[in-house]
């Protein structure tokens, strides 16, 4: 039996009310802190007062907003009274922000002062900060509130996928399907530990660990958005024992070398890496600087859930560049082809957070297999050990001259030299080969390698048909609103770049 039912209501009343839940590092006086009891008592307040503005069950309510705790009170609320939360990436341009609401079909939208311009003309709108009609503020409706019971796979929440290539999806998520997370993800200390949220809260890497720290009673720092010298220093200040984030942003970290060095970091005891693949590189430079901590490289989709994997059951140490070993909850199937039991291939899986479907998307095929199994579209190879490996996505996979490139498979290589720091491979369009592969690399700091040394390199650590026929080396890459690496970004660049070398040799 669950001891949870609504996912929105998940702070315990048995536990001290009087803790600290949230210290909101954004917001308009920062930093301010919230107990359980007043996060407790906002999202009863978002919940009444939504209730009586008419909202009928199972209606969506948007959030386009930075990171602070009304944020967080609002998602909760919205869920106490039976409506359905849908988060919205605030940096998307106000074109997509529109078709995401449409696609949503959202009654009213929460937002922060800086987005109020995003949110539709006619759209009702509560601002966070704000003072007037519209505050948040005036809007919420103090007092006690029976949180509404869901039935079955009734939807809780939306989550929009970041939308590299045309409308982004809306994922529909069940209040049984991340209660079922939270449970599975809750441990006995984890009451004592101090998480530090910068991921964004519309992305399932931050929203997740949110309701883990909540269900768990601990505490959570929470920055407004992700910058590397504020991160550092949050670390320094609030003394947070639990970090989350994707690689790109560890990577930025680590490079603002002389604020890593003025603060004291002793307190981080687990750090947890998802979203993107982690290069050997990038782990060991993590493991330098924060020598007290369990560094975890782990996998997770907002399709199906963080719980994919984890600690082998015979205690065997996982390999530093693998995600782990199937969780034991959770089936988990490698496809190549007619064979369902590959060593390597595209990743199906089945467990209780599968997301029930696509929001209001009858042109996007359903990627269930007929036995109920999600399709990831993500390739793993299989060691004897039954640890997994991430390939890379089918969709990121390219076709160089016959031969299939992976590019996260490219980028581990390139970054196990000694004078790189980080890699990204793209493919740009070649007469010959269709396409061919070519990369961005940032040095380590003090180095200077060469176009030529690298080239070399790949061509004696891997096949020569991946080996970037371009290398540019530079000091920052362009980050996506979800903090990963835009490759689109980077396509376009490296076509501009190979177009003006060919201008340059004609």
């Amino acid at each position: 039996m669950s001891e949870f039912k609504n996912l929105g209501d998940l702070i315990r009343d048995d536990a001290d009310l009087t803790k600290i839940a949230i210290i909101d590092l954004g917001g308009e006086e920062a930093p301010t802190e919230y107990t359980y009891a007043e996060l407790d008592g906002m999202a009863m307040a978002v919940a009444r007062a939504l209730t009586r503005r008419g909202l009928a069950r199972g209606d969506r309510v948007a959030i386009l907003s930075a990171n602070r705790a009304e944020f967080i009170a609002a998602y909760f609320g919205i869920m106490r009274a039976g409506l359905v939360a849908v988060p919205v990436n605030y940096r998307f341009p106000r074109k997509t922000i529109d078709l995401i609401l449409e696609n949503a079909g959202a009654k009213l939208v929460f937002c922060d002062g800086t987005s109020r311009g995003n949110v539709p003309e006619g759209l009702p709108v509560v601002v966070f900060g704000a003072e007037g009609d519209e505050g948040f503020g005036r809007f919420i409706d103090p007092g006690e509130f029976e949180t509404v019971i869901p039935r079955e796979r009734e939807p809780a929440m939306f989550l929009y996928t970041s939308g590299s290539t045309g409308l982004p999806k809306g994922v529909v998520l069940s209040h049984q399907s991340h209660i079922w997370v939270v449970e599975t993800r809750l441990a006995p200390d984890l009451e004592r530990h101090r998480y530090l949220i910068a991921a964004p809260l519309y992305h399932m890497n931050a929203l997740a660990l949110t309701k883990l720290a909540c269900a768990a009673h601990a505490t959570i720092v929470l920055l407004p958005r992700f910058e590397a010298k504020s991160y550092i220093e949050a670390i320094g200040h609030y003394r947070p024992t639990w970090l989350t984030a994707v690689p790109p942003m560890i990577a930025m970290m680590l490079r603002e070398r002389e604020t890593m060095e003025k603060a004291d970091l002793s307190s981080v005891e687990f750090i947890r890496m998802g979203s993107a693949p982690v290069s050997e590189a990038l782990m060991a430079a993590t493991y330098r600087a924060f020598p007290k901590a369990k560094v975890t490289n782990a996998y997770g989709t907002t399709e199906a859930g963080p719980v994919v994997l984890g600690p082998h059951p015979k205690g065997l140490p996982q390999p530093e560049d693998s995600v782990g070993y199937p969780h034991p909850k959770v089936q988990l199937r490698l496809v190549d082809g007619a064979s369902r039991n590959a060593d390597q291939g595209v990743l199906e899986m089945k467990c209780p957070a599968l997301m029930n479907g696509y929001h209001n998307r009858l042109d996007v095929k359903p990627p269930f297999t007929e036995d109920g199994f999600y399709i990831t579209g993500d390739v793993f190879r299989r060691d004897r050990d039954g640890f997994h490996y991430f390939i890379g996505r089918t969709d990121d996979m390219f076709v160089s001259g016959g031969e299939n490139i992976y590019p996260a498979d490219v980028e581990r290589m390139l970054e196990t030299h000694p004078d790189v720091s980080q890699a990204v491979v793209i493919p740009v369009d070649d007469d010959i080969k269709g396409t061919k592969p070519v990369a961005f690399v940032i040095p380590k700091a003090g180095h200077r390698p060469t176009e030529d040394t690298i080239k070399t390199y790949a061509l004696a650590n891997a096949p020569a048909f991946q080996h970037p026929r371009f290398v540019w080396f530079v000091d920052e890459l362009p980050l996506a609103s979800t903090n990963k690496v835009d490759r689109g970004a980077l396509k376009k660049l490296a076509q501009e770049r190979v177009a003006a070398a060919a201008d340059a040799r004609d």
